[in-house]
């Protein structure tokens, strides 16, 4: 009888395995491994994600009804106990390199031109419990960590993510994030860093973020208001000159803010950067 794909099949043709066998030597993923090797923990674990799978011996049973067709896509059926040892004790190190590579070769057959691109920044706590999370101890009896990303709305979906101890604060985590020169970033206070701001200013990039009520605007100067809309001020003006302890700041570009009422009323103070080109090239003091 002839033999035919599956759908699963054909959803594995889409996966770059030159990509993913190269990432499993670099981190030696299979070093010592005798028979389930990566590549069948990677096409296990996708099966149990496509087919809503909700315990490894569903996995098992499931997938040992398909081994015949599992040989044409060159998975195994786990036993449940060698599927579970694998999951616990393999480095992710392979997988995240391989969702980075899928993420990039997306986001550049998608992309527009940068200055459309737009970037949200954010973190999330995870708690944690069980075997190896004392890395990320947090209290006397808390583990948690925390996953930090950045989200690109247009393609509905995280461009990039890393995972961190929950005590680490956002503004750390950001600083080892990757920059994409041109790109519009917009995130909470959680970010708020002069120096930071300056390396994104630097590149080219455009920031929107809340504004401190404590943070005074520098030689503001105001703009006028449109009629009937929700903005109660529009200022440019310039941070601070100087930081604790007389140090100077880096973000020395003036930048613009606005105040706006949401709907339930709640007054808002933003600040972007850089400016508008028109308002940069006539604002002067």
């Amino acid at each position: 009888m002839r033999h035919k794909n599956t759908v699963f099949h054909d959803l594995l043709k889409l996966l770059p395995w030159k990509t993913f066998d190269a990432l499993v030597v670099q981190h030696g993923a299979d070093d010592l491994v005798r028979s389930f090797t990566t590549r069948h923990q990677l096409i296990a674990l996708l099966y149990a994600q496509f087919s809503g799978a909700e315990s490894l011996r569903a996995v098992e049973t499931a997938m040992e009804s398909h081994q015949a067709r599992l040989y044409h896509l060159g998975g195994k059926a786990p036993a449940r106990s060698t599927f579970a040892d694998a999951n616990r004790s393999r480095s992710p190190l392979v997988f995240t390199g391989l969702l980075e590579h899928m993420l990039a070769q997306a986001d550049r057959k998608t992309r527009r031109e940068m200055k459309d691109v737009v970037r949200l920044i954010d973190s999330t706590g995870l708690h944690l419990a069980g075997v190896g999370c004392e890395w990320a101890r947090f209290s006397a009896g808390v583990c948690g960590a925390k996953a930090h990303v950045i989200f690109d709305p247009d393609l509905g979906r995280p461009v990039y993510h890393s995972l961190t101890a929950a005590k680490l604060n956002d503004i750390t985590a950001a600083k080892e994030m990757p920059i994409e020169a041109g790109a519009t970033y917009v995130f909470d206070l959680g970010y708020y860093d002069y120096e930071w701001w300056a390396r994104l200013d630097a590149a080219g990039c455009r920031i929107v973020t809340r504004f401190k009520t404590n943070t005074p605007l520098c030689e503001a100067k105001n703009l006028p208001l449109a009629p009937g809309t929700r903005v109660r001020s529009d200022r440019i003006g310039f941070l601070p000159a100087r930081q604790a302890k007389a140090r100077k700041n880096p973000m020395a570009d003036a930048v613009r803010e606005i105040v706006v009422v949401t709907d339930s009323g709640k007054t808002v103070s933003a600040v972007a950067t850089p400016l508008i080109l028109w308002v940069r090239k006539d604002f002067r003091m």
